[in-house]
């Protein structure tokens, strides 16, 4: 095997993560099976990013293989993103957060030993979750208040 150029090792793992927004004020969270890193934590469903694919593309592909459901490119907006360090103390990790309101089918855990909730802005805070999770969280917060906020007015 010949070793890759320094320059071509990536030093970032960029992931994509997915706050799926009902009418509600609610937000869709999933719980990290036990055998994985971080299991039985409540996260963002996303995934990693593959070689050559956009970041809305990855969403679009992770929300369909871990959901079951159809995300359009032209639906996702940008919420804000964090970075740290892995798990394992590995590269570094870059985590986007992405959001739409409006996809198709009805959400569904399809990975083994994952669950989803959808939850209001309350419980999302009561939840355990990855450190890189916690303040992507905590700016998802005005979009769920407007809906919340739309909801209730006269």
């Amino acid at each position: 095997m010949v070793p890759m150029p320094l320059e071509s090792l990536p030093t970032v793992q960029i992931v994509v993560a997915l706050a799926l927004l009902d009418g509600a004020g609610r937000v869709l969270m999933q719980r990290r099976p036990q055998n994985k890193a971080h299991g039985g934590l409540w996260e963002f469903p996303g995934g990693k990013l593959e070689p050559g694919e956009t970041c809305e593309a990855a969403v679009v592909r992770e929300t369909d293989e871990e959901l079951g459901i159809t995300v359009d490119v032209a639906d996702l907006f940008p919420i804000s993103f964090a970075a740290g360090s892995s798990v394992n103390g590995g590269r570094q990790v870059l985590l986007l957060l992405f959001a739409t309101r409006q996809w198709c089918g009805k959400p569904r855990a399809l990975e083994t030993g994952s669950a989803i909730s959808w939850v209001s802005e309350q419980e999302l805070f009561s939840l355990e979750m990855p450190p890189l999770d916690i303040p992507l969280a905590r700016a998802l917060i005005p979009f769920l208040e407007g809906v919340a906020k739309a909801e209730t007015a006269p």
